[in-house]
């Protein structure tokens, strides 16, 4: 059995590990979860560490447990937040639930019939019952307010400038939480929780519970909560969150977060984010200090993990949209790419809007430059940057006399045009 610890270890996914827990899984095969936030109906990169986590386990020879917060997504939980969250309705939670355990597979075998096989658990399913007169009789009674009011969670929310407080509601948040772990005890044996190092003490409450209730051991391990070299919030772009769905997130957009990401960031992504080997990494880092411009460690973190995501057909299609952002694609390329990749990779350039039926008659170039369009002032402005090549439609440069009709369109209905090395402009093509 593969040491599940140590893998983590050198990775650096460990923050905080109980003692006894290394000993344990190398002993016995052990189910361990995670909790994942049901607010959405897609995870985003910030829920990768907790998807690697679950996937070093099971490929370590245990069982991981996924469970869906249906109930405590409906609460709050306040580690690490200054406020409460919206509350979910069951619909959207069930909904959500189905969308992420999708997702989730790309990463755990949820159907085979090892003995290890990964499981999906909400819950929703084991509180909604639960009357709040035996919660507080069957739970409440075994943890004192003191044990609680000790979490750095609640102890935040409490004294920090500006505190508003927190409710009642968000400080029983790890009552819940902790009842979870006893659930999953008593019904999987399941005897690890794991989370990142901001959930410590609602997992400790968790295996305090399970001592109190079955005089049973249970144990904790959190991985620390990723962050960039320059400060920043990981996962974070101008667009927000990076998403894993790709209607959220384009697989190009995807692709692109990993290639633009520090040279230090990546050395240090690669390991969490990847299943690569120590030997691999090494070779690659030897390989991307030799040729930092080339980025090699950007490039194996983004391929890896487009796949992984997505599909080998995504990252090729965004491999290919890179280049020709980038200079180095052509029109084959470009009349190769779909309609979602072309207009997410030219996102936010400016666009041109023309009628079907003056296209159909032949545009001449200079008219659509500077008539149709107002990608230059002037008919003799773009004639003159056209003598010196630096006019493109479609990645291919143009002369004054070229006639633009239909068979120019990309995808039945844009086209490319190009000014200088960088300034692009669609041009979409109504009926």
């Amino acid at each position: 059995m593969k040491n599940f610890v140590e893998e983590l270890r050198w990775r650096g996914m460990i923050h905080d590990v109980m003692p006894g827990t290394e000993e344990l899984l190398q002993k016995e095969m052990v189910t361990a979860y995670v909790g994942i936030d049901p607010t959405a109906d897609s995870l985003h990169i910030g829920h990768l560490v907790s998807i690697m986590m679950l996937k070093h386990l099971q490929y370590s020879g245990h069982r991981p447990v996924a469970l869906v917060g249906g109930a405590t997504g409906m609460i709050g939980d306040p580690s690490g937040k200054s406020s409460e969250r919206n509350l979910l309705d069951e619909p959207t939670l069930r909904h959500n639930q189905e969308c992420i355990k999708i997702q989730l597979s790309r990463f755990l075998d949820f159907t085979s019939d090892i003995p290890n096989r990964a499981l999906m658990v909400n819950n929703y399913d084991w509180m909604k019952e639960f009357s709040f007169l035996d919660f507080i009789r069957d739970v409440g009674k075994h943890l004192t307010v003191n044990y609680m009011m000790a979490k750095d969670s609640v102890k935040k929310r409490l004294t920090g400038d500006g505190a508003e407080g927190m409710s009642f509601t968000e400080f029983t948040y790890q009552l819940v939480q902790g009842y979870d772990f006893l659930h999953l005890y008593r019904e999987y044996s399941c005897k690890l929780q794991m989370g990142g190092s901001d959930q410590w003490g609602n997992i400790t409450t968790g295996t305090e519970l399970i001592r109190r209730k079955e005089s049973g051991e249970a144990y904790a391990l959190t991985c620390p909560l990723i962050t960039k070299a320059d400060g920043g919030k990981f996962g974070k772009t101008e667009q927000g969150n990076v998403w894993l769905d790709p209607e959220r997130t384009s697989p190009y957009h995807f692709y692109q977060f990993w290639i633009n990401t520090s040279d230090s960031d990546a050395a240090k992504y690669i390991r969490i984010f990847t299943m690569k080997t120590l030997e691999e990494i090494a070779a690659l880092e030897e390989e991307h200090s030799a040729a930092p411009h080339l980025r090699i460690l950007q490039k194996a973190l983004a391929v890896d993990l487009t796949i992984s995501v997505h599909s080998e057909a995504d990252l090729e299609a965004a491999i290919a949209a890179s280049e020709i952002l980038f200079g180095k694609g052509t029109t084959e390329t470009l009349r190769q790419i779909d309609e979602k990749t072309l207009l997410s990779i030219f996102e936010g350039v400016p666009q041109f809007e023309i009628p079907l039926k003056d296209l159909q008659a032949g545009i001449n170039i200079l008219d659509l430059l500077a008539v149709n369009t107002s990608v230059f002032a002037s008919k003799g402005e773009a004639r003159r940057m056209m003598k010196d090549g630096g006019v493109m439609l479609n990645r291919e440069k143009v002369g004054e006399e070229f006639i633009v009709d239909s068979s120019s369109l990309l995808n039945h209905r844009y086209i490319l045009l190009q000014k200088g090395k960088k300034n692009y402009y669609l041009v979409i093509v109504k009926n």
